[in-house]
């Protein structure tokens, strides 16, 4: 039938507000629409950002956000959530609540907790909640520096595979170690998916760019990993989906100038 109606395929976010749009929420709304889904937010926090960093943090009040939340999964399908910044413990004690309440799937947990700036983005009493909030996640993805405060020890080349089966094993969920903070010489970019159902170890390379314009990667891979899952491909292909998807948006995007500081990555491939 030609007017047959059939429903979005549709991805939260809900994460913090970039003034810069090169990371958080913007950033995760345009790689959900890259990639071939529809993007629903909230907004958790706002900053003042630019190109050249983080200058203050303003958080949502939680009643609102569990407002925000309450409107969106009350009334749409998700395929797959992505969460990022969650400033505080009552923030996340209020998004683990409506997670289970609504019985959604496919959650992706990037914990922001270290901006590409080098910016803290958490405060110190928010991460032992995190931590206890990760096995109720089916994937997070942590940086170097992110998954050094998780498992409490310095990854290297020599324990990156054994450190991402650590964090899994640690908080019971699967875990996408990032690679792009390891001092390697490589020409390839690694990183490690650890499957927590599986108990395997798979790695993922694809080409370095020698380039300073990669903020927003870490929001753009998680939430594009988000994607590939509502699309209804299995973790290990929705993962080596969006690490290619950002390799490729990183090389679209290292001739280009924004602002004063280091740009974002090229999202659409646009001129």
């Amino acid at each position: 039938m030609k007017n047959k109606k059939t429903p979005y395929k549709s991805v939260l976010t809900i994460a913090g507000s970039d003034s810069g749009g090169c990371a958080g929420i913007q950033a995760d709304i345009k790689s959900i629409s890259a990639c071939g889904a529809y993007a629903a937010s909230v907004i958790t926090a706002t900053t003042a950002q630019n190109t050249q960093g983080v200058t203050d943090i303003h958080a949502i009040p939680v009643l609102h956000i569990e407002k925000q939340l309450n409107a969106v999964l009350s009334d749409i399908n998700f395929g797959a959530i992505k969460i990022g910044m969650l400033y505080s413990c009552d923030v996340i004690k209020v998004v683990a609540l409506k997670l289970t309440e609504y019985s959604v799937k496919n959650i992706v947990l990037d914990p922001v907790m270290i901006a590409t700036s080098g910016d803290k983005l958490i405060t110190e009493n928010t991460i032992e909640c995190l931590k206890d909030f990760l096995p109720k996640i089916q994937l997070i993805t942590p940086n170097i520096p992110e998954a050094e405060l998780l498992i409490k020890h310095p990854i290297d080349v020599t324990n990156f595979e054994n450190s991402a089966k650590e964090i899994g094993l640690q908080y019971k969920t699967s875990v996408l170690l990032k690679g792009g903070h390891l001092n390697s010489t490589s020409n390839e970019m690694s990183d490690v998916l650890f499957v927590n159902q599986t108990n395997k170890i798979h790695r993922i390379n694809n080409p370095k760019i020698n380039t300073n314009n990669t903020r927003g990667t870490g929001c753009s891979l998680s939430s594009s990993i988000a994607t590939f899952l509502c699309l209804g491909y299995p973790i290990e292909t929705a993962v080596k989906k969006a690490c290619q998807y950002v390799n490729e948006a990183i090389g679209n995007g290292k001739n280009k100038i924004l602002g004063k500081g280091n740009a974002p990555i090229n999202h659409f491939g646009l001129n």
